[in-house]
């Protein structure tokens, strides 16, 4: 508006309005003079000026508006600065755009992002690329910092507009300096903006540089309406900003929830710690290597970014159910521990009988040396009984106790046999006592593992607290299958497993990826009680026969073996003993 104003001026137009001019010189009557000819064009140029104005300023609005929009919809906070920046450059014609955002524990402006257009050189605090301006301190020795742009800008909340920033001495512009001598480029003209919430607290300074000239393109000062326009967009950024970075914080904090949860879970047992954690990995690197396929059945399944969250999640919280699980039916490491192992009472009842055994023994041979016929060969043979029963009770013993031991393979001859040395009976003061009781021996006869059919129960039972407990959680709508995949991770493809006891299809693609990874940790795992863990070679071959007894996704298992996935978890998670393939 500026050459408005200017031409006006030069045709004496200072007291009439354009429109009493336009009046004046359509009235009259004849030809124009020179004069009205040269008001005319005036009045065409204003005219087309202040059309050109008014639909700048209608421009500025609606790009404010859909700014506003695109602003409060963006999730991503980098890609939220990135648009900021950039936005910020197309308002104001700049070159050049950097953004701060506060640093509450350090105290300082942090470098987040800068653009700079003639330099077709994106820069942000998360790329690769090694030059990176220096945080800005806002406080020196404990003293407001005056002496940086960007600092004097938050702590006085002013804008700053600087038509050329070598001809302003108060501030030193240590990091432009270094920008410019690295790059070779020639910072000028800046416009500086604080960023404010509601609460009047600092989220971070905005700066545009070096604004161009529409028609010329050379490096002018910001014209004063550019201020309230990258005001007004510093605003609504500040705004967006903001709820990002809380939505951010509580997913954060969900997180953290969730990690902890699982962690108190892994701690509960001093034998399963980081379980989880290792699950959670593998799984995710099937579903990335999933996304990788261009054939097989699996080649038109993509999990998108949400879905892959969904999944870690999901796969974070899969044993959450186990916190009702009793500690000594988790830890169990022999098939006679309850609270505790009752081997020892075993032992101590048989030492019992063997001290019963030698006090007969003793009684009789006694009575035979206080006869009068001592009979020599009657006492040898006394002894030979005595200790021949002593040592079939000390083998008794033995034998229940390799039955204690879960690694072994209980075969029907070795039932059979715990069957007949639990029923055998010592005379005890006239009271026959059993070797064993009813419940050691069902106890003792688990065929494989250590857990009897009541306690594998009480353990499978977590499957269907992890439902419980997942679902009365509020997830937000892209997380709402959550609870469904991290309770079915134990369902096998034939319908066996539980708590379900779903089949094939029915089980959720990320459920069967969640279980071939617990399956694969499980085996291989170095810190169970109840077993060694397994070789690397050991491992596939199981892993291999489940998928044959149609346990395990046969389509998500060859992804695993031809992807060689277990090479990558291999290497950072199993000892040297265990790997006894070439990787």
């Amino acid at each position: 508006m500026n050459s408005i104003k200017s031409n006006c001026e030069d045709t004496g137009m200072k007291d009439i309005s354009i429109i009493d001019q336009l009046k004046s010189i359509q009235g009259k009557a004849g030809h124009p003079t020179a004069k009205d000819k040269k008001l005319q064009r005036l009045l065409m140029n204003v005219t087309s000026e202040v059309k050109s104005y008014a639909e700048n300023q209608i421009d500025h609005l609606k790009k404010l508006s859909s700014i506003g929009v695109a602003l409060s919809a963006e999730k991503d906070i980098n890609k939220l600065l990135e648009m900021i920046v950039e936005v910020a450059c197309d308002l104001c014609n700049a070159d050049a755009a950097t953004l701060y955002l506060y640093d509450t524990e350090d105290q300082s402006l942090r470098f987040e992002i800068m653009i700079n257009k003639s330099l077709e050189i994106p820069i942000s605090n998360h790329s690769d690329n090694h030059f990176k301006l220096p945080n800005v301190p806002l406080y020196i020795h404990d003293e407001p910092n005056y002496s940086n742009v960007s600092s004097y800008a938050a702590h006085t909340g002013r804008k700053i507009n600087l038509a050329d920033v070598s001809k302003i001495p108060q501030f030193p512009f240590h990091g432009i300096k270094l920008y410019d001598e690295t790059t070779g480029y020639k910072t000028q003209s800046m416009l500086v903006i604080p960023m404010k919430d509601h609460e009047s607290s600092l989220v971070g300074v905005l700066q545009v540089i070096n604004a161009l000239d529409l028609v010329t393109g050379e490096v002018v000062a910001f014209d004063q309406e550019y201020e309230d326009v990258i005001a007004s967009l510093a605003s609504q950024a500040t705004v967006a900003l903001s709820n990002v970075q809380l939505i951010q914080n509580l997913k954060n904090l969900f997180y953290s929830f969730i990690e902890s949860i699982a962690l108190a879970i892994d701690e509960k047992s001093p034998y399963t710690g980081q379980h989880i954690k290792r699950v959670v990995d593998l799984s995710m690197l099937i579903a990335e290597s999933i996304n990788q396929v261009s054939s097989g059945p699996l080649k038109d399944v993509w999990f998108d970014v949400e879905e892959l969250e969904e999944l870690r999640i999901a796969t974070w919280m899969h044993d959450v159910g186990k916190i009702i699980n009793p500690e000594h039916i988790i830890d169990k490491q022999k098939k006679l521990e309850v609270i505790m192992d009752r081997t020892e009472l075993i032992e101590a009842r048989f030492n019992i009988f063997e001290k019963e055994l030698e006090n007969e023994f003793l009684k009789k041979k006694l009575s035979l040396l206080e006869s009068n016929d001592k009979d020599l060969d009657e006492i040898k043979k006394l002894e030979e009984a005595f200790n021949k029963e002593r040592m079939t009770l000390l083998d008794d013993l033995d034998f229940i106790k390799s039955c204690n031991n879960s690694e072994e393979y209980m075969q029907d001859d070795k039932l059979s046999k715990l069957a007949r040395v639990g029923k055998k009976v010592m005379e005890i003061n006239q009271l026959k006592q059993p070797y064993l009781s009813d419940n050691e021996i069902e106890r003792l006869s688990v065929r494989k593992g250590n857990l009897t059919q009541n306690e594998r129960q009480i353990i499978e039972s977590h499957a269907s607290a992890t439902f419980k407990i997942t679902n009365r959680l509020p997830f937000p709508k892209y997380l709402v299958k959550v609870p469904e995949y991290a309770s079915s991770h134990h369902e096998k493809i034939d319908g066996s497993g539980y708590p379900l006891g779903l089949k094939g299809s029915e089980i959720p693609l990320q459920s069967r990826i969640m279980a071939i990874a617990d399956i694969f940790e499980a085996l291989t795992a170095r810190d169970r009680p109840y077993k060694k863990p397994m070789k690397l070679s050991q491992a596939l071959k199981t892993l291999e026969k489940m998928k044959d007894e149609n346990l395990i996704d046969a389509s998500l298992h060859a992804i695993f073996i031809e992807k060689k996935l277990y090479v990558e978890y291999a290497k950072k998670e199993l000892t040297a003993k265990q790997i006894d393939i070439e990787l």
